[in-house]
Order: structure tokens, then sequence, then C-alpha cells
């Protein structure tokens, strides 16, 4: 079963920014087009493994999709054909262009089947699945944007952002949110210039956390005050 792809009207830049408001913000501070291009690729990426156990009737359905997308990892990896999805197009590129690891790309797989049955996380798992998601995608976007730099630093900071949402309604969460929160703070602050809109979007999980958005001029300021001191 093949995903859905974009509209013919619509590319990879502007799904990301309807569907991924946070990120496409952060995306906008990579200086260099080709890079922001293969950043947007990766959320592109996430958007599309996320969707997988949304959209699917049936746990079942939902492997089907994150199997397709594991065999176009296969096809990439291997130098085969990629199928016609402009996702998996786009991401092809990347991995060529830039020499991705495939572990990263993987994981960010692994970690969609377990929304598959229905349950919620727990804390431990919790954890897992927003480092193994968000967390793999700024990993990645950090190989494009600083290939020198830790990529670990930025694991912390994008995981929080992803669990914010989970622990916005899982009281139980946020303790674990807190702590990770902080130390993505710490991470993020050991990144160059140049990797940190990586992470640049983790600004907003105190917000997301309280049911808020990253629309408005107030959080435009934000996210441009953090980009320019290297903190979160």
């Amino acid at each position: 079963m093949a995903p859905d792809a974009p509209s013919d009207s619509e590319d990879l830049d502007a799904l990301v920014k309807r569907v991924d408001p946070d990120r496409w913000l952060s995306s906008r501070f990579i200086a260099d087009p080709d890079e922001r291009a293969d950043v947007i690729a990766l959320y592109a990426y996430d958007h599309e493994l996320a969707r997988a156990p949304r959209v699917a009737s049936n746990s079942l359905l939902g492997e089907i999709r994150l199997t397709w997308w594991r065999e176009a990892l296969d096809e990439i990896y291997e130098g085969r054909a990629v199928r016609r999805h402009p996702t998996a197009q786009a991401l092809a590129a990347v991995v060529g262009g830039r020499g991705l690891a495939r572990a990263p790309l993987e994981a960010m797989i692994d970690a969609r089947y377990r929304e598959l049955d229905g349950q919620p996380l727990t804390e431990v798992e919790a954890l897992e699945w927003a480092r193994d998601t968000a967390g793999r995608a700024a990993e990645a976007a950090i190989a494009v944007l600083d290939p020198g730099a830790q990529p670990a630093a930025a694991l912390d900071a994008a995981a929080a952002w992803a669990l914010a949402r989970r622990a916005a309604d899982r009281p139980e969460l946020r303790a674990a949110f807190d702590r990770l929160l902080a130390e993505g703070r710490r991470g993020a602050a050991r990144l160059s210039a140049a990797a940190f809109p990586a992470v640049a979007h983790a600004v907003f999980a105190g917000p997301r956390l309280r049911g808020g958005s990253s629309e408005g001029l107030a959080s435009r300021l934000k996210i441009t005050l953090a980009v320019a001191r290297g903190r979160l």
C-alpha cells in the first residue's frame, strides 16, 4: 500500500509548512537553500511515518505502510531504483548527497510500530519513542547541517518537543518531560550555530505542553532569539 503523495500543487516545503509548522519555522534559519531542502525532506519523511498509525484502519494496514517505507530504504541504500513518491525520491537524494547513515532513519520506522497496538506508552516507552522519532530526525538533520557536530547533543531537545504533546494529555509524563527538556537545553547549548536550527523548534516544547502553537509574532521572536543566542 503506497502512502499518499502530496498533491501536484504542493511541494515538500509547502507540505511541511502545513503539517509541521514548528520544524518548518526552525528550518527558515538554515541559510543554505540546499541544506534547507534536505532537512525539509527529512521532516517530510518523519511526517509520512507518523501518518502510518493514524490513517490505517487497523494495525495490519499500518504495518504495511511502515514496511513500504522500509523497502524504500532498502532501495535507497542498495543503490536500486527508488519508488516514485516525492518524499522517497527526496530522501534518496539526501542520503546519496550527504552520505547519511541508515540507522537513524531505520529507528524512525521502528518507533512507529509501537503506536499500532493502541495502548498508552509507559514512561520508558514514551521517552524511547520521542528519541527515536523526532530525536533521530534531528540527528539526521545535524548530519546535513554540520557533519562534524555530535548528533547526540540534539537528541533530547528534539525528543522533548515530540514528548510535549503526549505529556499534555498524560500528567504522569510531565516530570519525565521536564527532565528531558532540561537535558535538551544543555545539549543544544553545545551545538554550533550551523547545527542549531536542527533543534530550534524545541523552544515550542513548553507552549505545546500547554496547548499552544508556534503561530504569531511572539513565537517568531522567541525562536529568533533562541537561534541568535544558540540556547533554548
